[in-house]
């Protein structure tokens, strides 16, 4: 799933401007293809009668005309809501069909959508061009069992504390860590993506993808440090960097 530097479009690229009030929409990805990402990063909620769709919010009220949470919602009543006044959020079928030879780091926001992503999946054969990950290492763990092992998962937060915590240990080994630089508890900061991180990480085989960065100076000071890949929202700016250091390979 992972071969060379990755870029990844958070969301489609929500902060590049053609995109701005519109991520998470075919608009939105197929922008990010215009310019020439291979990884788009997305999320996925499942519908009160079972359909996976494309939206990062439980709720519709942030991104939408409308408000409610797609859990209470069927897949009919969600797409009578419109991003940014203008799209309608796509299923995530849509969104496989509609960029066939595009990679999705794909984020299973509700223990729901385990099933139907793997329904999915098998469908379109898709299994090869998708990376899995979730914040619930629970529901994580059961698209692992469930799926076979068919497709690239990455870190969910338990392994990420094993990694930081335990050096020798990890649990369970993924194909990649997808980390924010930083941790904050409240009050409390802890630095999580540091060169030893990232050391340990290639020893056992695992690479390292950082989000969500969007500045350019940070995106330098990440590189430097030597991650395998950045999520951004800021895909015009990240492009420029990464052909600037020899790093951006076109689709």
């Amino acid at each position: 799933m992972f071969t060379g530097f990755i870029a990844a479009a958070h969301r489609g690229g929500s902060l590049y401007r053609p995109n701005l009030g519109r991520e998470n929409t075919l608009h939105a990805f197929a922008e990010a293809v215009r310019l020439g990402y291979r990884y788009l990063e997305t999320d996925v909620h499942t519908t009160a009668d079972g359909h996976l769709v494309i939206h990062h919010d439980a709720d519709l009220a942030r991104t939408t005309d409308r408000s409610g949470r797609i859990g209470d919602l069927s897949l009919a009543e969600v797409r009578r809501a419109r991003v940014g006044g203008i799209d309608e959020i796509p299923t995530l079928d849509e969104a496989l069909e509609s960029f066939p030879d595009r990679r999705f780091l794909i984020d299973i926001k509700d223990a729901a959508g385990v099933s139907p992503l793997i329904a999915g999946l098998t469908r379109h054969d898709a299994w090869h061009r998708v990376s899995v990950g979730s914040f619930g290492a629970a529901r994580l763990a059961r698209f692992r069992r469930l799926s076979g092992a068919r497709a690239t998962t990455v870190a969910d937060p338990l392994a990420v504390v094993a990694h930081l915590a335990v050096p020798g240990r990890m649990l369970p080994a993924p194909a990649a860590f997808q980390i924010p630089t930083t941790w904050r508890f409240g009050p409390f900061r802890h630095e999580v993506l540091t060169s030893s991180f990232i050391a340990r990480a290639h020893a056992r085989g695992a690479v390292v993808h950082v989000w969500t960065i969007n500045d350019r100076s940070e995106m330098n000071r990440v590189l430097d440090l030597g991650v395998d890949g950045i999520v951004t929202d800021a895909i015009d700016v990240a492009r420029d960097v990464l052909q600037q250091r020899g790093l951006w390979e076109e689709a």
